[in-house]
């Protein structure tokens, strides 16, 4: 009894011991294939190129993106001069709070480009009160959110389009809060900025 146990044992061992010599032993295939710089030529397709290009007809998951001034700020290759977007209150509120988020730690709450990142040693930021930011195009500022300039990074994948056009929306309303000359303002706001007697 004692030595059909320790046959048994030897038996589960030696089992146990070979299945991991097969699975050592197994083609590696999957884990070993070679990789494809896509930059480079590859023997695999007749025209020598890894990547392989889209099938026809293909789309974007999730939405497509045909509305090219909505999604670029131009149309024809030219910056758009106007919104593709209806502007509302509520688009400049949602403006005015994706303004504070993502844009006022550089520019500034009132897009003077004083934000506190600058008072901290950062570079700053044109004003948007200048006069080439006041006159340029919506589809100028959208570009900018969308691809970064100078030092300002990309916020493409960080702010949705319909939210970079209310932050262009609230910047414009910012350019014109700060530009309007006090007499086109009403008695009673003129009154409390010391403009009437």
């Amino acid at each position: 009894m004692k030595r059909t146990r320790q046959v048994r044992r030897v038996v589960q061992a030696g089992v146990a011991l070979l299945l991991a010599c097969l699975a050592v032993g197994c083609r590696r295939d999957m884990f070993s294939q070679p990789k494809y710089n896509p930059l480079e030529p590859s023997a695999l397709f007749k025209d020598g190129a890894s990547a392989r290009p889209l099938v026809a007809h293909t789309v974007a998951r999730g939405h497509l993106d045909e509305n090219e001034p909505f999604f670029t700020g131009f149309a024809h290759g030219k910056l758009i001069e106007a919104f593709p977007v209806r502007i509302t209150r509520s688009a400049l509120e949602r403006g005015r709070e994706r303004f504070e988020i993502y844009c006022a730690v550089c520019h500034g709450r009132v897009g003077d480009g004083h934000g506190p990142i600058v008072q901290r040693g950062f570079p700053a930021p044109p004003s948007f009160h200048i006069e080439r930011l006041r006159t340029a195009p919506p589809g100028h500022f959208f570009d900018v959110i969308t691809r970064g300039y100078g030092v300002m990074f990309s916020y493409a994948t960080r702010v949705e389009p319909a939210d970079r056009w209310a932050i262009v929306a609230y910047i414009r309303a910012l350019q014109l809060s700060q530009g309007a000359p006090a007499k086109e303002l009403p008695a009673a706001e003129r009154e409390k900025l010391g403009a009437l007697p």
